[in-house]
């Protein structure tokens, strides 16, 4: 494992997007029963259906505690139908499953820019600002790049005057692969929940192109309500393809989300593409809203995980779950196929799909 001098930029990688073709996922196995008070017992379940359809065209590394925990998962995983062939199993402990967060970023080399190769940028994870329970997620970008022998960027930003290492989740962030970067004001810039004190917006636009390999940063307002991240992007609006953006609406004007989630739009709608052309922006819906035990839950269908096999979408016996599945079919125009996972017990943890998952993409020939 190589620790580059010089930015993933300066060395001509950018992250691509989820789209690209996967060499693998990272997941870990779900075992923090206390993100699922009471609820617990079927997620184990529901995790293994996810991992029948992502491994069913990529390799699955399952992260797990140790050797009980694997002989576990892998009985439950034969009887899901899950095939064990494309599953590799890591014996490293985690906090908790969401390793969109907590796992590291990946970057390609560009094609023209020397051989194809995949690098690992290592942001510090710190549990959303929130909790105190990261010790072992926060391990996971070295752990990650040495087992794949891969080069590894820890990266800074400068705050105060000063170079410090970089918090930040990759559920904050969403690109389209050809130079932009989807963000929320709320998540990287607020005093609340506060990832990288002193830092201002030209220092965290600078990291994001430095380590992205992106040449703008797109900003919206805010995420949506019951998000205990503070506004991360992957349930507020996503890239789908380099020029069009599904963005959640509300148009209830009594609910919480209606406007933020307007302000959001009247955004997107200005925003331009690297290459100077206006997005084609698809309105997407939100369930009604999901509440366990008096609390607000972030059921959203913009958490949506793109695989080899296809567009996992949370679905959540709801109304809205056959419109935002057309939606996001047209969307991907028949480039994946868009499959419904059932997510209302699972976002009881306070994330689904996208939150749960970090592609692993394959080199650039």
């Amino acid at each position: 494992m190589d620790t580059p001098t010089k930015s993933p930029a300066q060395q001509g990688y950018a992250m691509p997007a989820e789209w690209h073709r996967h060499e693998a996922t990272w997941l870990a196995w779900p075992h923090h029963k206390a993100d699922w008070p009471g609820k617990f017992a079927p997620i184990p379940w529901i995790f293994a259906e996810i991992v029948r359809h992502i491994a069913a065209a990529e390799k699955v590394h399952l992260l797990v505690q140790d050797a009980a925990e694997q002989a576990k998962a892998q009985r439950t995983l034969e009887r899901g139908d899950v095939s064990l062939e494309n599953i590799v199993w890591h014996r490293k402990r985690t906090d908790r499953i969401w390793t969109r967060d907590s796992a590291p970023s990946f970057v390609v080399k560009q094609a023209g820019r020397g051989e194809g190769k995949v690098g690992a940028v290592g942001w510090h994870f710190n549990a959303w600002a929130k909790y105190d329970n990261y010790k072992q997620d926060c391990q996971l970008p070295t752990y990650v790049a040495k087992a794949l022998k891969l080069p590894l960027w820890k990266p800074t930003i400068e705050a105060e005057g000063k170079a410090r290492t970089m918090v930040l989740e990759g559920g904050s962030i969403d690109v389209d692969g050809s130079g932009s970067v989807l963000t929320t004001e709320e998540c990287l810039l607020s005093e609340v929940q506060q990832r990288n004190p002193g830092a201002n917006r030209d220092a965290v636009e600078r990291a994001l192109r430095d380590y992205l390999g992106v040449r703008q940063v797109l900003w919206l307002d805010r995420g949506i309500a019951g998000d205990d991240t503070h506004g991360h992007i992957d349930d507020t609006a996503r890239f789908t393809s380099a020029d069009t953006i599904a963005a959640c609406v509300e148009p209830n004007r009594n609910d919480a989300n209606h406007e933020p989630l307007a302000e959001n739009l009247k955004r997107l709608k200005a925003m331009r593409s690297s290459a100077g052309r206006p997005f084609n922006i698809v309105e997407l819906p939100l369930p009604e809203p999901v509440v366990v035990d008096g609390q607000r839950l972030p059921a959203s269908y913009a958490n949506f995980y793109v695989c080899n096999a296809g567009v996992l979408v949370p679905v959540f016996n709801d109304a809205a779950d056959g419109v935002a599945l057309r939606l996001l079919e047209e969307c991907f125009e028949q480039r994946r196929k868009v499959i419904p996972i059932y997510c209302r017990d699972l976002v009881w943890g306070l994330g689904t799909l996208h939150c749960m998952t970090q592609q692993q993409p394959a080199a650039i020939a």
